[in-house]
């Protein structure tokens, strides 16, 4: 007799990280990303995110993760608000998306983000669908993360629902972008 997870359970391994990745396809190095507006919080204060507008001042690093506030999306928040700092040395923005209320982002902006940049909310999944990073038969996103150059493109897209190594790959891309122009 075949034994499954049950889906509680799954979402919870899935969330901290402990599931290999599931084959999923992101958008690839050099497709068009979709634009969007969505509702953000960046230090407990809601505004319209625009993508189009934030790539007209640089590179933007976005990157989607399952659910504020659990293991592995605290630990990557984490990363990514210590990382800020290089980030914007080299002109680029950070945001990350989930498919969390925007009142619960407002608190993990603060508290987890540190204040250092935005999340958005896309509770529907319209943005996380356009980008392929929605898990299979859930209703959160995968952690995937993209560097988008200011014309538009991707120029980094990689998936791993183990936080470990999105800081790093993004940097570098963010790096190889800086020495192309």
């Amino acid at each position: 007799m075949r034994r499954f997870l049950p889906i509680s359970a799954f979402c919870a391994l899935a969330m901290i990280g402990t599931l290999p990745s599931p084959a999923h396809a992101a958008l690839e190095t050099g497709a068009h990303a979709p634009d969007f507006t969505a509702k953000a919080s960046m230090a407990g204060h809601e505004f319209s995110y625009h993508l189009a507008e934030a790539l007209k001042t640089g590179p933007v690093v976005l990157y989607f993760y399952p659910a504020a506030f659990t293991k592995g999306c605290t630990i990557e928040a984490h990363e990514f608000a210590e990382a800020v700092p290089e980030f914007k040395a080299m002109g680029a923005t950070v945001i990350g998306i989930s498919m969390d209320p925007i009142d619960k982002l407002t608190r993990f902006s603060v508290s987890e983000c540190r204040s250092a940049f935005p999340v958005a909310a896309d509770p529907d999944g319209t943005i996380t669908n356009s980008y392929k990073a929605k898990m299979p038969l859930l209703h959160m996103a995968s952690r995937t993360s993209y560097v988008i150059a200011p014309d538009g493109h991707v120029a980094l897209s990689y998936a791993s629902m183990s936080p470990d190594g999105h800081v790093e790959r993004t940097l570098a891309a963010v790096k190889a972008l800086q020495a192309a122009h």
